[in-house]
């Protein structure tokens, strides 16, 4: 049966259950860069490390404190490519194929004349650097623990739980990387929110 969006719940943008979850995610605003291929290759990092550089210039009333070691990610698939629901987001096109936004949170007041000046500070004026909202939105949403190869299995219970709802994912995968991490971090301790439109 599906869900009364009416009597959703509503979750913090960095909050998360360990058991799947159908909330209502809040509108929230970031810098964004945009990419293409597979995670964790040298250009995903550089611009993982530019977007947090873009906001640590920007006016410290503009950035969100509780956000300050965040980095986030928006995953989709071009026009052309099988279509995945949740649970086998990662497993059925090749990850050449992803699509993606970096995402850093920011204070939603944030003006175009201090995003300008932040990206002349960061000489990232000559990337795909642009201010980004997402929208207040159903969602169905877990916490991850561990290691990004072992979300198969959550991402699994992700799937089941919107298939209870009698829903289904209506725009990009979503995750909100709690902890920092570069390409030789330790991937045990990790926190990793997953997050999927709903509708």
């Amino acid at each position: 049966m599906s869900a009364d969006p009416t009597t959703v719940p509503r979750t913090p943008h960095l909050g998360a259950a360990d058991e799947p979850e159908l909330v209502r995610a809040p509108h929230t605003t970031f810098v964004s860069i945009r990419g293409r291929g597979r995670p964790g290759t040298e250009a995903f990092y550089r611009k993982k490390e530019l977007v947090r550089a873009i906001v640590g210039a920007l006016p410290p009333a503009r950035q969100v404190a509780e956000a300050a070691d965040v980095v986030e990610l928006l995953y989709w698939y071009p026009g052309d490519a099988v279509p995945v629901g949740i649970a086998d987001f990662y497993w059925v096109n090749p990850l050449d194929m992803l699509e993606y936004r970096v995402l850093a949170q920011i204070d939603p007041s944030t003006t175009g004349q201090e995003f300008g000046a932040a990206l002349r500070a960061t000489h990232g004026d000559g990337e795909q650097v642009e201010l980004f909202d997402l929208p207040d939105r159903l969602v169905v949403q877990v916490m991850h623990h561990g290691r990004f190869a072992d979300e198969i299995d959550t991402l699994a219970r992700l799937g089941a739980s919107a298939a209870g709802h009698g829903l289904r994912r209506v725009g990009a995968h979503h995750e909100i990387h709690l902890d920092p991490f570069t390409a030789s971090t330790p991937q045990e301790q990790l926190r990793t929110i997953l997050r999927d439109p709903v509708g």
